[in-house]
């Protein structure tokens, strides 16, 4: 089973190693990490992905998780209680003579955008699910992948409680932080 672990935290410095080594010392693989800010000034979420068979351990994991001090709040989630996506970003070769791409194909059927179009090579962005990018990769690998990296997942609860109502202290907005 695939779990994600979203984990709000205050921003300080080796929290990342704090949570890391518990998954460490659980021999839990991490598939992908993403940090980023909250829509609150000072407060990090951690999106964790994971896959392990066992609920009940993944259970210990996020209760191991709240025990840290900067931990504000900590969510397991499974795929289908949580909206998420990855961003993916692919350079092909273009040479002189080489096959060419079909953008239309790229654009309508992939939904895949070319951001850079140089003259030996384009990059390619694809957002969507872990499966998604990867059938987009078979589609595209004839054409020669130079380089291929893809984002952690970023993901959002479908429930309609936010970080405001676990954390219901005062907001500030994104507009006031730029």
């Amino acid at each position: 089973m695939t779990y994600t672990i979203c984990v709000f935290t205050e921003n300080s410095i080796g929290l990342l190693n704090k949570i890391t080594i518990i998954f460490t010392r659980r021999r839990i693989n991490i598939e992908s990490l993403t940090v980023s800010e909250t829509e609150r000034k000072g407060i990090s979420r951690f999106t964790i992905v994971i896959k392990h068979e066992k609920r009940e351990e993944v259970e210990k994991l996020v209760r191991q998780i709240r025990k840290i001090i900067e931990v504000l709040a900590v969510f397991g989630y499974l795929n289908d209680e949580i909206v998420y996506n990855e961003i993916a970003l692919f350079k092909i070769s273009t040479p002189l003579g080489g096959k060419s791409l079909d953008v239309e194909t790229i654009n309508k059927v992939y939904k895949a955008w070319v951001v850079y179009w140089g003259l030996d090579y384009v990059a390619i962005e694809k957002t969507g699910t872990e499966t998604e990018i990867f059938e987009f990769f078979k589609y595209i690998k004839p054409h020669g992948i130079i380089e291929f990296v893809r984002s952690g997942r970023v993901a959002v609860g479908k429930t309609p409680l936010g970080l405001t109502e676990y954390l219901p202290e005062e907001i500030e907005d994104w507009e006031d932080l730029l």
